[in-house]
């Protein structure tokens, strides 16, 4: 949307990197089975810029599970006006943690991917 852009028009590198911490965060979570927090953005590049009217897609796939820890990597593609193939436009890698209730770390115990 407008809002989210820059003076040149294009969308703000943060909303993209908000929009992958949120596809990162329901994939490392459906891994965990259940809470995770976001604990580093470990790498973070962009490629090419997000235009207003691109329909953005995030893709994520599990990197690495630790004792707590899970890592993701987070791809972003989007399609210019709907039109086109697929461009990539960023990647990142994202660090989240399972917690309990009571926000303390938790062990994950499904650490097949």
């Amino acid at each position: 949307m407008p809002a989210d852009t820059n003076p040149s028009g294009r969308i703000f590198g943060g909303w993209v990197l908000g929009q992958m911490d949120i596809a990162g965060g329901i994939h490392a979570a459906g891994q965990a089975g259940g809470r995770v927090v976001t604990v580093a953005v470990d790498a973070m590049s962009f490629h090419k810029p997000v235009h207003v009217g691109d329909a953005v897609s995030c893709y994520a796939r599990i990197q690495r599970i630790g004792r707590t820890s899970i890592s993701v990597l987070v791809e972003t593609w989007v399609r210019r006006s709907r039109l086109g193939g697929p461009i990539h436009v960023t990647e990142g890698l994202f660090t989240y943690v399972a917690v309990d209730e009571q926000g303390h770390p938790q062990e994950i115990l499904n650490k097949q991917f």
